[in-house]
């Protein structure tokens, strides 16, 4: 298990939001950091680092040169998503993206659309493609949520489904949307189930607030799952110590 740093746009800044509160609307929006400097300053931080497999996401419009000058400040370094399809996903690899990070492309009216994904495949190599499988509970089960996380799509999170798509992309991102942001903890139910089920790298993000998060992804996820942190970290006006979780190590003899 590593961590994987993150960098996400919104209207051309670097920011930090509560994930459940993402809507055309922006009169809800609830933002945890504004950040006043610029992705490429984050992406230099991490390429110094040698942090890798980290992501930056486009959320909304806005987002495409910031998001290139992270690409071409940590070439191969970042994956990147918000937008990506078939005809512009190359590009971004060409930009210096390692992976391209698709969710709504081949999430579409509730279904999963394997003819966009088999698109997807043939334009970039399974090698190349993230599937953002980012989900919300509903009555105990956990679902697939795309437009900006607000809406669910019929694609349960669960061990046939992610074997199933696991053909099709070289890894999984998930974020637990409903405690995306608000820094109270990482959803333990949903990490554990994870750790059973993926066969794929596969990264969590959502809630994780201190070191001991990362102990407890890493124990509850069977050392399967890499961990996303952003608003508690102290680069995001969190609290956390970006140095103290650059620098964590998984315990001796841990995945």
């Amino acid at each position: 298990m590593k961590f994987r740093p993150c960098i996400d746009l919104h209207c051309g800044k670097v920011k930090q939001i509560v994930g459940g509160t993402l809507a055309d609307d922006a009169a809800g929006l609830v933002e945890n950091f504004v950040s006043d400097r610029g992705a490429a300053y984050y992406a230099a931080l991490f390429r110094a680092d040698g942090l890798t497999g980290g992501h930056v996401i486009m959320l909304g419009p806005g987002n495409e040169d910031e998001a290139r000058r992270a690409l071409e400040t940590y070439p191969g370094g970042l994956q990147i998503g918000g937008g990506i399809t078939a005809a512009n996903a190359r590009s971004y690899l060409e930009g210096g993206a390692s992976h391209v990070i698709v969710t709504s492309y081949v999430f579409q009216d509730g279904d999963i659309r394997f003819d966009k994904l088999r698109e997807l495949v043939a334009a970039v190599g399974k090698e190349r493609l993230v599937l953002d499988l980012s989900c919300r509970a509903k009555d105990g089960t956990y679902y697939v949520v795309t437009n900006r996380w607000q809406q669910f799509t019929g694609c349960e999170v669960n061990r046939a489904n992610l074997a199933e798509l696991s053909r099709y992309c070289a890894e999984f991102l998930i974020h637990g949307v409903d405690v995306e942001g608000q820094c109270r903890g990482v959803a333990a139910d949903l990490v554990t189930k994870l750790g059973q089920w993926v066969e794929i790298p596969t990264t969590y993000a959502g809630g994780a607030r201190s070191l001991a998060d990362l102990e407890l992804v890493n124990r509850l996820g069977n050392g399967r799952l890499d961990l996303t942190i952003g608003s508690s970290l102290d680069i995001f006006g969190g609290p956390l110590s970006y140095r103290a979780v650059a620098d964590w190590r998984p315990p001796a003899g841990a995945r």
